[in-house]
């Protein structure tokens, strides 16, 4: 499943000009392949995409070589965001994400580095991360993803 909708990622990109995530989850929907905006993100992350200037003036995705050093980097700040992090709750278009003391910062740049579109900003704390989302949707779909990623079973 994964590796259908990254290979399709890949066909869309080298195909047609993908502006934004929201644009490519219309696009994925349409081609039958149902996902979230999270999961689109994290697709774009561990495909290397990056945005690029179009010759409209607009950005597009396209995928790239990749730096080591930044993946490896991605890598670890998932790594204490899973980690670190304690709880996640939403209320409207606020997301607050409870971590281990001092691991707030931590948490907020791996969220930051995400590519989340309806991110508005972050503000961290100690052991509190404060998100600002664009809608009551966007943060509890937001919370439910982080929730996800903290089933430890």
């Amino acid at each position: 499943m994964k590796a259908n909708r990254q290979r399709e990622i890949l066909r869309l990109i080298g195909s047609q000009e993908v502006e934004t995530q929201e644009q490519m989850l219309k696009l994925l929907n349409a081609a039958g392949i149902r996902a979230t905006q999270a999961t689109i993100s994290r697709d774009i992350k561990e495909l290397n995409l990056i945005k690029q200037p179009a010759e409209d003036g607009h950005y597009r995705y396209v995928a790239s070589d990749g730096l080591p050093v930044r993946k490896a980097a991605a890598g670890r700040m998932q790594n204490i965001f899973k980690e670190g992090v304690i709880s996640c709750d939403s209320a409207q278009n606020l997301v607050v994400v409870k971590t281990m003391p001092g691991l707030a910062p931590a948490a907020a740049a791996a969220l930051d580095g995400m590519d989340i579109d309806a991110l508005v900003g972050s503000l961290a704390g100690d052991d509190t991360v404060l998100l600002i989302m664009r809608t009551s949707q966007a943060a509890e779909r937001l919370c439910r993803e982080i929730g996800s990623m903290l089933d430890r079973g």
